[in-house]
């Protein structure tokens, strides 16, 4: 896999961010199911969660909890498929 990063976090509702990689793929996750862990407690809380900044290459929060742009990217490609399925039955991952 290439080195990838994002390049622009957008805040949508709830856990939901728009994000868009140095590739072109940009999609919505969700990340409500994927904050496991001490470290990401705290963005349980919308209004925290809400807080995040992105560095040079991910999303990073003030308690200093982050994902992999790896993992992140993953997320994002299978949003995408969903996305493509749900609207002509039809994707160019299948």
């Amino acid at each position: 896999m290439a080195l990838i990063w994002i390049t622009q976090a957008i805040y949508v509702e709830d856990y939901k961010v728009k994000l868009t990689f140095n590739d072109g793929v940009s999609a919505t996750v969700d990340l409500k199911d994927h904050l496991v862990g001490e470290i990401f407690e705290p963005l349980e809380d919308v209004e925290f969660f809400k807080k995040f900044e992105l560095d040079s290459w991910t999303l990073t929060w003030p308690n200093d909890s982050d994902f992999s742009p790896e993992y992140l990217y993953e997320l994002a490609l299978t949003e995408e498929k969903k996305n493509l399925n749900q609207v002509d039955g039809s994707s160019r991952f299948s």
